[in-house]
């Protein structure tokens, strides 16, 4: 699943060496973690967040497949 993120953010973004993904599991909960360069957040939100909402969704059906409940995506600024 965190490939298929990694993918698509460093297609959207100027600068896809600043993309940095990571995963980690709860229970039966997958937390991906998606960072961008700050100039790029725009591209990866999207208008109206459309572009996220539309990762978030890819996400729930990849993990359908791979029979995991839950998972969770959150888009954040790097420090």
């Amino acid at each position: 699943m965190q490939e298929i993120i990694e993918y698509i953010a460093r297609s959207l973004v100027d600068d896809p060496t600043q993309v940095r993904v990571s995963q980690r599991r709860q229970g039966s909960t997958s937390n991906v973690r998606l960072e961008v360069a700050k100039q790029d957040m725009g591209r990866v939100i999207g208008r109206g967040g459309k572009v996220a909402n539309a990762m978030r969704l890819l996400l729930r059906v990849a993990a359908s497949r791979d029979n995991n409940s839950r998972v969770r995506l959150d888009i954040v600024e790097p420090e």
